[in-house]
Formats: C-alpha cells, structure tokens, sequence
C-alpha cells in the first residue's frame, strides 16, 4: 500500500472522531480528504458512504443504548428521505451551482448554532418536550433525501442545525435523530449507487478500521466527555468543513 492509503487512514480517523461527536458519520469530511489527493472520481462517493455506514452504526448503537435515539421523532425525516436518497443516488449532476448554494447554506447554519452555542445549555433544559410536526419534518426530509444521494453524504449535516433552529430536539437528542437518520440513508443511497455504478478501492478494509476507531472515540466525546456547549461548538466546526469543501473543493 502506498503513503497516500496511510495518509487516508490518518484523515478518516481524525474526521470520525470530530463528525461522530455531533451524531454525524463524516461523508463530506471523508469527501473532502479524497478530492485534496486527487482521488479517482467514480469510487468517491461509495467509498464515502461505505465508510458513512460503519461510523453510522457506531454511533447509533451508541447513542440508542444511551437513550438519545426517539425512533418516532426520526420516522418523518426517514419516511420521505430514505426513497428520495435512493433514487437522487441513481443521477449525477452538474454540481458547481448547487454546490455553491449548500455551501452558504451550511455557512449560514454554521454562523446560527455557533451563536446559540453560549446559550445551550439553558436552551435545551427549557426546551418543552413537544412532538416534531410531520407535515415540515416529510418536507424537509425529503429535501435532504435528495442532497443526500446526489452529493453521497449522510444528510445530518443538515438535520442537526434544522433540529435545533427550529428547537425540535435538546443537543444530544438532536445527535440521535440525526445519527440514525444518516445511517439509514448512507444504506439506501448506497444501494442507489450501486445500481448505478461504482466500485470500492482495495484499501477500503484499512479505512473502515480507521473510522471504526474514530467513531469510538468521537461518540465517548460527544456522550460524556464534552458539555452541551463543546457540542454546538463541535458542530460549528463540522459545518464549516464541509462549507468549505462545498464552495472551495
């Protein structure tokens, strides 16, 4: 194997740990790494969601076990995302101009949670419990489903901030949702994909051992070690790599 898998591996692991923290799985970060050592264009995105599911796994066991994941709350996002990521997988488009857009999307929700980031912990003990309305959560879900298969990421990278915007969920709570519902999508865009076309690279083992550890420390971080606040702050960071991948790439 060459410097270029090992190096890989060092990046995977780093962005698992971050991505994990916040209930995330990590493709744009994974994405990003691949296209900075020019990597071959048609095994990148199911590279990134085969990488997606483990760390995706991960963290939703985890994060179920530690009573943060509300299948009620997830099932309008996923009722409308999971077909719509399956078959967005299937095409691939022009991406400058919606790349473009995502990226000041993410940009503008970066810039929202990092102010709600001193408040947190207040915000999510006031927060009344109150179910998640279906109308917008099939809405959005299906928006995101669609972002999630044509750009082969996960989708939480826009659940979490649409959750806590709207005061939807607690910080950690939000991470669940977001967790299992990217797990579910990276499987069904995958399978989309695959239909389609794509092939993994023979390093691929070497890099789900990578993930696997990061993801194992990364949800330590983001269920005990971290407070509400390092968690907003945390997602800020997230958010703003994967703007930067958008717009910069």
């Amino acid at each position: 194997m060459d410097d270029t898998v090992w190096l890989l591996a060092v990046l995977f692991l780093a962005v698992a740990t971050l991505y994990s923290s916040v209930g995330h799985a990590g493709a744009s970060g994974y994405i990003a790494m691949m296209a900075l050592v020019g990597f071959a264009p048609e095994q990148v995105r199911p590279t990134a969601l085969a990488l997606n599911i483990l760390v995706g796994g991960i963290g939703l066991l985890r994060f179920w076990r530690a009573g943060h994941v509300h299948w009620r709350s997830v099932l309008p996002f996923v009722l409308a995302s999971a077909p719509a990521a399956y078959f967005a997988a299937r095409h691939t488009l022009p991406r400058e101009a919606y790349e473009a857009v995502l990226g000041v999307i993410l940009l503008v929700a970066a810039a929202g949670v990092f102010r709600s980031a001193r408040e947190a912990a207040q915000s999510d003990a006031s927060l009344p419990p109150r179910p998640i309305p279906w109308p917008p959560a099939l809405a959005a879900g299906g928006v995101i489903g669609v972002l999630s298969g044509l750009t082969g990421t996960g989708g939480a990278i826009f659940l979490t901030p649409l959750l806590l915007l709207m005061r939807w969920a607690p910080t950690r709570e939000a991470s669940g949702i977001s967790v299992a519902f990217v797990w579910i999508n990276s499987v069904l865009a995958l399978a989309g994909l695959w239909q389609a076309t794509g092939t993994l690279p023979a390093a691929l083992p070497v890099w789900l051992g990578a993930v696997a550890a990061g993801a194992l420390l990364g949800t330590q971080l983001g269920l005990r070690w971290l407070p509400v606040r390092g968690l907003r702050y945390a997602l800020t960071a997230v958010l703003a790599v994967a703007a930067g991948k958008l717009l910069f790439a």
